[in-house]
């Protein structure tokens, strides 16, 4: 950012502080500040509306932002004027001193300096914020999910292969009848145990939490100036 930028940012910063076990934003709720922290922790979480079977938290210390919400909604001509609803609660685990950027303010400057709209912030935006990180890590954590089922499925039909050969064999051998059928019976029981097995390592997986996490709103640059 350019000074002109910044003191245009600086202007509308209003110094706020926080006791230690306050409340700072409940997911769910409209958000209406940004909130730069200058000393102090606090704790990040999200259960995802609470969804069950989901759950992820981050502390958060001086330098870190929370509220990004309000910038994704603020950069975006095309946004309502309804505040975004917070992807997170935030709370105090000390006392701590930051600074707030209201809603209002943060979207005068967004109208002023179309420079919010660069795809630089754009991918400083991604790699800082903990909506956009958490949902990176789940979406990588279903795909490996999706490749594991895949890896067992085809470990799975091998191994049926395999079996139903060796029913074939023993029913071409010398063996006696009998033993030909203790063998298919044996294999069959294993298939089934197999397949019971897969299925259930099947529904563990469809619990992966990134089935259930949303992927966070892509901000509008189809404004975009140099």
């Amino acid at each position: 950012m350019d000074d002109q930028l910044l003191d245009a940012m600086c202007d509308r910063l209003k110094p706020v502080l926080y006791t230690e076990g306050s409340c700072v934003i409940r997911e769910g709720d409209p958000v209406n500040e940004m909130l730069f922290i200058m000393r102090g922790n606090l704790m990040s979480m999200t259960t995802n509306g609470g969804r069950t079977g989901f759950f992820n938290s981050d502390v958060l210390r001086g330098g870190a932002f929370c509220g990004e919400e309000l910038l994704t909604w603020a950069i975006d001509p095309t946004s309502t004027s309804s505040l975004p609803s917070s992807t997170r609660t935030v709370k105090t685990l000390s006392e701590v001193e930051a600074f707030a950027l209201r809603a209002e303010d943060l979207k005068f400057v967004a109208t002023q300096f179309r420079r919010l709209h660069s795809k630089q912030l754009q991918h400083t935006f991604r790699f800082y914020s903990q909506q956009w990180r958490t949902w990176a890590a789940c979406f990588i954590q279903a795909a490996w999910h999706r490749y594991c089922r895949k890896k067992m499925e085809n470990s799975l039909r091998e191994k049926e292969k395999r079996l139903q050969f060796a029913i074939v064999n023993v029913g071409s051998t010398s063996l006696s009848f009998l033993a030909a059928i203790y063998a298919s019976r044996f294999a069959g029981n294993m298939i089934r145990i197999l397949r019971r097995n897969a299925t259930r390592k099947a529904r563990l997986q469809e619990r992966v939490p990134a089935r259930l996490l949303q992927k966070p709103a892509e901000p509008n640059f189809s404004t975009e100036h140099q």
